[in-house]
Parts: C-alpha cells; structure tokens; sequence
C-alpha cells in the first residue's frame, strides 16, 4: 500500500532526521497530542452532518482495501454486457425482463459475482435496462437522465474526500491554538530558569509541528487517495452508459462494448484482442 510506504517516509524524513541532532524526548509531550487530536475530532465531528461521516468513513476502508476496479473486473463488466446485449438482439427487449426484476437470482448476472455484488452499480444498471425495456425515453432523454444521476453519484462519492480536505485545511489552525495555549502556560511562569523555561517553550511549539505533519503529512495525502478511489469507481457508469446508449443507437453487441472499453482508464483498459479473446471464450460457456 503506498499510503503505508508514504507515511513511512515522512515520519523519518521529519522525525528520524530531527533525532539526529535533537532528543525525541523533547516531541514527546502528551498533552499536546491529547489537545490536537480532540480538536482535529472535534472539527470533523462537528463541521458534517451523520451522513457525511459515515461516508467518510466507508472512504477510509476503500482507500486501504482499494475501489476494487481493474482490468479483470472491467473486463468481466464488458463481458457481462455484450451477454445482456446479445440476449437483447437475438430474442429482444422483454426477454430480459426476469434478470431485471431478479437480478441475484439472473443466470447472466450470477456469472459475475463481483459485479452483482455492487449494489449502486447494479442498480444502475437495472434501472436503465428497465427503462428501456419500457420503450417510453428515447436514447437523448436517457443520456440526460444518466448523466444527471452520474453527477449525483460523483457528488455524492466526492464527499469524503471533502470532508478530510477541510479536516487537513483546518489541522494547522488547531495547532496553532494548541502552541498558544502552552505559549499562556509559559507566560505564567516567568519567573522561572531560563532551562525550564526552554523546555516549556519547546512543549508548546510541538504543538504547531503536530497540527503541521498531520495536515500535509497525513491528511492531505488520505484526501488525496479517496479522491483517487472515488475516481476510480466512478468509471464503471460511464462505462455502462455508453455501452447502453450505443445499443439504442442500432449498434450490435460487440461494437457497444467496444465504445464502453474506450472510456476506460488506460491503466484499467483491456486492450481490443484481450476483449475479443474473452468474449469469444464465453461464448462456449
């Protein structure tokens, strides 16, 4: 995981290269972990709403577990919609009916585990199928109707990364708060020798390092990675959409999925012959 190995990295860049000529002791003071840490929790609780931090949290486990989409799972989506299309083309739109209303139970849709087993994408799909299983939008009115729930999705998949953007933006703030609370502390102890003074001063100014190494350490590079993964699994919509309106434009089966492979990202996109090899193989099945 590169975040792991990011993270890694800039904790001995900053911290290892400071022991070198300082005393980690010095970065040691508890309370000012305590107090940036509740003011960081504080802000991001009370600056979302429920919904926001669920989703922010959902975010976090894909950014260590990945979006899940890659070329095998992209190859397999195209897979499954030249099946659908193909089913359309040979027996026609109501023919699907049953793997619409049905879709755990589909005999083409159980054929793709990974798949079916994304609820949003699924539903996506479905919902699309259905609509033209109805016969009553033309393919202009479904392209406008796709693109205005793609955007509510995007919006809606954007917000995590969002959320830890504004968390990022306002952790050096806090650390600052932190510093003056413990400059306060040392301004009531004047009278003290100039060593003890020193240490207090140095305890104080942990905390305006703190809130500026998690900010631009930490957070700002885990905003980064959920905006990554949210682009990532936004794709398959796309990808879906153009498949489907390029059926509704007359085009057959192979010659859809080929426009759905072109909007892929070039790291995720299987390459013409690997997309005809497998559709040709899953023919036989």
């Amino acid at each position: 995981m590169l975040l792991i190995v990011g993270y890694i990295i800039i904790l001995v860049a900053s911290i290892g290269t400071y022991s070198v000529h300082g005393s980690l002791a010095a970065l040691w003071v508890p309370m000012e972990y305590l107090a940036i840490i509740g003011l960081t929790l504080g802000g991001f609780l009370g600056g979302n709403g429920m919904r926001s931090v669920k989703a922010t949290f959902g975010g976090l486990s894909k950014v260590f577990k990945g979006s899940g989409y890659n070329k095998a799972v992209y190859i397999e989506v195209l897979a499954m919609l030249y099946e659908i299309l193909g089913k359309v083309r040979k027996e026609g739109l109501m023919s699907i009916e049953n793997d619409i209303e049905n879709p755990d139970s589909s005999p083409i849709f159980s054929k793709y585990p990974k798949f079916q087993h994304d609820h949003h994408a699924m539903e996506f799909l479905t919902d699309y199928l259905r609509m033209m299983v109805g016969g009553n939008l033309n393919a202009f009115e479904l392209e406008n109707l796709m693109d205005i729930e793609i955007e509510t999705h995007h919006q809606e998949a954007h917000v995590p990364a969002h959320v830890m953007a504004k968390v990022a933006d306002a952790t050096p703030a806090f650390g600052i708060v932190v510093a003056v609370m413990g400059v306060v502390n040392v301004m009531g102890s004047v009278g003290e020798p100039p060593a003890v003074l020193g240490k207090m001063i140095g305890g104080a100014l942990v905390g305006t390092f703190l809130g500026i190494l998690i900010s631009y350490g930490f957070l700002g590079p885990l905003s980064g990675q959920l905006e990554q993964v949210s682009e990532e699994e936004g794709k398959v919509y796309q990808c879906m959409k153009v498949v489907l309106l390029a059926s509704m434009s007359g085009y057959a089966p192979q010659v859809a999925v080929e426009f759905g492979r072109k909007v892929l990202f070039s790291a995720d996109r299987p390459g013409f012959t690997e997309l005809e090899e497998e559709l040709k193989s899953r023919k036989g099945k």
